[in-house]
Parts: structure tokens; sequence; C-alpha cells
């Protein structure tokens, strides 16, 4: 099997990896940090121009049509370069829940033109990340629909000026049938946000939608359809984290092996000594399995016309890379020694990043199960 990238995937990794190491990097990371909802305006329009927040937009949307793997690639540059504008909840979930709902052209386009900014809210309190937990409600009115309800940890909402929002509208809390997607305008009366940073940078908002009226327009695809969209979306969400994660990881190999070769120790580089030889070859190792769960994720949550082997094969590489992350991160700051904690060096800020990177979309535990709870097709 050829697992060799096109021309255009080269390209497209090649421009994302020189932005973020020479248009981003540590010192606009810190600066990002002072800015509203950890987003700079002028960043997210760079990324438009670019092409990459159209990147999960079909072609007759406006959009560029790439795949989840051109996502990926983009995905892990962006992680190598500590960037913090919301690229996968801001664009990539929208984008894709958007198209695979069906209808909403305009929405898609505003999504790729970066003019408007997203947040998909799916989260409740007892959700245990799934999707199917649903108890916020829509009633259907003569005009429209009306939504009442909470949902919590809503990545990007203090950004986004449109909300996606689950609602259900038929059916049992825990039911897939039943769920119905509504844009609903993050400033309409009833809705209420309550935003907060949340580990390794970024925001997220808890919201209550108090009897909330939405005209009938607002209904993204079908009525009572909206779970299996929703899973699909969430899904190609997460295999993009985990590429995400990737760069990150792979960025803290990068920089732990260079700092073995300059600090001294009794006269010699560290590095020059086995037993810290071997940790490094552990981080490699880890990093280069994550990378063969990543593709295979990125492959599979686009060909698999199977629902089943899409969900194991994200969950099995969500579970992976939950882990493998963790022991990267914790090796390079153990390697780095006392600096490795400090606010002026960038290794404990990627340690964060994929600390939280870890709960994102399902943490371990949740996949596993997932995993071991779908069958093989």
């Amino acid at each position: 099997m050829d697992f060799s990238y096109s021309q255009e995937q080269e390209m497209l990794r090649d421009s994302a990896a020189k932005f973020a190491l020479k248009g981003y990097g540590f010192e606009r990371y810190q600066s990002t940090l002072d800015q509203p909802g950890h987003c700079d305006p002028a960043v997210w329009s760079q990324m438009a121009e670019f092409g990459w927040l159209g990147l999960a937009v079909p072609e007759d949307a406006g959009g560029l049509g790439g795949s989840a793997l051109d996502v990926a690639l983009v995905c892990e540059a962006l992680g190598s370069g500590m960037v913090l504008e919301p690229f996968v909840a801001g664009a990539v979930l929208p984008a894709r829940l958007l198209s695979l709902a069906g209808g909403q052209p305009a929405l898609l386009e505003a999504v790729a033109s970066g003019t408007t900014q997203f947040a998909v809210a799916w989260t409740e309190s007892g959700t245990r990340h799934d999707p199917a937990f649903c108890t916020t409600r829509a009633k259907a009115q003569s005009d429209g629909y009306m939504l009442t309800g909470r949902k919590q940890c809503v990545l990007n909402a203090s950004n986004a000026q449109t909300l996606i929002v689950a609602a259900r509208t038929s059916g049992e809390d825990g039911d897939e049938n039943g769920i119905s997607l509504f844009a609903v305008e993050a400033s309409a009366p009833g809705v209420e946000l309550k935003p907060y940073p949340i580990m390794g940078g970024g925001y997220a908002a808890d919201l209550q939608f108090d009897a909330v009226k939405v005209d009938g327009s607002a209904l993204v695809g079908s009525l009572d359809a909206g779970f299996e969209p929703l899973d699909a979306a969430l899904d190609h969400a997460t295999a993009a984290a985990c590429a995400q994660a990737l760069g990150a990881m792979s960025a803290l190999l990068e920089r732990t092996g260079n700092y073995l070769k300059v600090r001294k120790q009794f006269g010699t580089p560290i590095g020059s000594f086995q037993v810290l030889q071997h940790r490094l070859v552990d981080m490699f190792v880890e990093v280069e399995q994550s990378r063969s769960m990543v593709l295979m994720s990125s492959v599979r949550v686009d060909s698999s016309p199977e629902a089943s082997v899409r969900r194991r094969a994200v969950s099995a590489a969500k579970a992976y890379l939950a882990q493998s992350s963790k022991f990267v991160a914790q090796q390079a700051v153990q390697l780095h020694g006392g600096i490795g904690v400090t606010e002026e060096l960038d290794i404990g800020h990627y340690f964060r990043q994929l600390s939280a990177f870890g709960n994102l979309y399902g943490d371990r535990t949740w996949h596993l199960r997932r995993f071991a709870a779908t069958p093989a097709a």
C-alpha cells in the first residue's frame, strides 16, 4: 500500500508547517493568550485566506472539499506550532456537521470565509461524552421552535456568533433518534453564556437556553435525524484533534533531543548517557506509533461506509494517543529538569495542551468502552 502524500498534500503540509514555525511561534502563542477568547482575529483571517477554514467545506459551498487526511496535515502543523486559534472546534467540526446534515449552504460559506465563528453545542451534564444523551428540548410552534435546556463545556462558544445546537424534538433522553440540529444566534434573547478558559489555552462556555425562539429555517438537516451527522462529525473532530496532538508530541521529541545535546553534566552532554538515550528512543517509538494511528483514523473516518468501522478506528486512535501523549509530555518535562515547568519555556505549555487533549471529545476510558462495545464490521 502506498502511504506517500500527493503533491497537493505535500504543498499543504509545507505551507502549514512554515506558518506554524515562522509565522506563529511561542511569542505569538503568548500574545494570543492575552486576546479575548484566546483567538487573534488577524490569525483567523489569515487562516481563511490560506483556505484552511474551508478545507472541510465542500467545493460547491465555497470550500476546498479536502479529505480528513488533508485536515490532519494542517492540524499536525498547527499542533507543532502551538497555534491557539480554535481550528478544530471552530472550523472542522461545524463544517463537517453542516455538510453531513445537509442544507444551510450559507452557513458553510460563512465557515469557509471566516466571517462568522461557530461552535457546536452538544455536551450536557451527565452525558459522559455520549452525543445521544440530550435533554435540551426543542418544542415545535406555529412559526418555528422554542429551545430550553443547558449545554456545558462548549468549545469556542465565547468567540462564536452562531451556535449549532443539538436539541431533542422527540424520544427519550438517551435515544439516538429524535435529536435535531438548530442554528442559533449566540446573541438571541434567552441565550446565556458563561465563558471560561480551559487548560492549555482556548475558551469554552456553559450555555443556558431559556425558551429561545427560532424560526423554521434554523433547523439544520432533517427533523429528528441529527444524531448520525453529529456522531460522524465528532469523529472527524476527534481524528483532527489527534493529529494536532501528534504535532505537539513531535515538537516535544525534537526539542528534548536538542536539549540533551547541549545540556552538560560532568563536562559532557547528558545526551551521551545511555539511560537517557533509551528514554528518548521510547519517546520516538510512541510518536511514530501515534503517527500510524492518526493516519489510520484519518483515512477510515472518510472512507468507511460502515459507522462501526469509523467509530472503532477513531476510538482506537484517541485511546492510544491519550496515553502516548501523556507519556511523551511527561518524559519531555522530566528530561528538561526544572526548566521544563517554567513559564518562559514552551515545554510546560505543550504539556498543558496535551494534558487537556486527553479529555477532548471523549477521554481514554470512554473511547476504550466505545471500541469494545462496537462490533467489528
